[in-house]
């Protein structure tokens, strides 16, 4: 669309320029219906259609729309789509399988988006309102109280295997050898590339709660494992422990007491709504 928009308007500059004779002002000129652009054949391009079509174009491009020929070139765009519409359904092009095999595979990709909005935004509502009632607030005293228990940050590496006979063939090599880590993760770990060699630094409740208890009795520089969880075996080392300010500490305190809370009221619905999760065997 842009290429067309820059070029046909460039040539409409180009066509004003080179008119060697002005406009024949004797000639009738049809009657323009109101709030109507331009007719193609039975269809007309109205001024809404064309100042919704200018709101998707850059802001140069625009700019030079609003100007007399801008205004005229743009419209005449919209006239050759038109024309090109109207050529393509008396060709029988919109009745053909091609056409309608693209129709409803577009179609399907916008219910799926339109399915993923409506369930983001009825959870979105609904956790404004748990939060509105007060259910998810967090007292200064909870965050001190969880602060007095947890007043560190703790950082790791971890290697995740897929399964769990490799998981301790792994695990051994590096418990007498860290540091082959690199070699290893290279080798055995299915995590995406993007986040292979990272380390990961949380405070208790931030992260997978079965490695977090085996990081905190962990001494810095340790390999442990396998833990399994549901992305696969881990195996960790801790790469560092530090404590924190309770200024620093509180707002991630907060978000954590809360994250618990809204974990409490789903727990409460599971028996309600009688979950069961099946497990694949290994």
């Amino acid at each position: 669309m842009r290429q067309h928009i820059i070029y046909l308007l460039a040539a409409g500059l180009c066509l004003a320029a080179c008119q060697s004779k002005p406009a024949d002002e004797t000639s009738p000129k049809p009657a323009a219906p109101a709030n109507v652009a331009a007719k193609v054949g039975p269809v007309s391009i109205t001024e809404q259609e064309v100042n919704d079509r200018l709101a998707l174009v850059d802001e140069d491009d625009r700019e030079f729309a609003q100007t007399p020929i801008g205004r005229q070139n743009f419209i005449n765009i919209l006239v050759r789509e038109k024309l090109s519409e109207l050529a393509a359904k008396e060709a029988g092009v919109d009745s053909s399988d091609t056409y309608l095999s693209a129709l409803e595979d577009k179609r399907n990709q916008l219910k799926e988006i339109y399915d993923d909005f409506a369930k983001q935004t009825l959870v979105r509502l609904w956790e404004q309102q748990l939060e509105d009632s007060g259910k998810l607030a967090v007292s200064d005293e909870e965050i001190s109280d969880y602060y007095k228990k947890y007043p560190y940050e703790m950082t790791i590496k971890q290697i995740i295997i897929s399964n769990a006979q490799t998981a301790d063939q792994v695990l051994r090599t590096l418990k007498g050898s860290p540091s082959r880590w690199k070699e290893m993760e290279r080798q055995y770990s299915v995590s995406p590339q993007m986040a292979r060699g990272k380390e990961f630094s949380f405070m208790p409740g931030e992260f997978l709660p079965e490695i977090e208890v085996i990081a905190a009795n962990s001494a810095s520089g340790s390999v442990q494992g396998f833990i399994k969880t549901a992305q696969g075996f881990h195996i960790i080392m801790k790469t560092k422990e530090k404590r924190l300010s309770l200024k620093d500490a509180a707002p991630r305190i907060r978000a954590i007491l809360q994250a618990q809370k809204e974990d409490a009221v789903l727990n409460s619905l599971k028996n309600k709504y009688e979950v069961a999760v099946y497990e694949k065997n290994e």
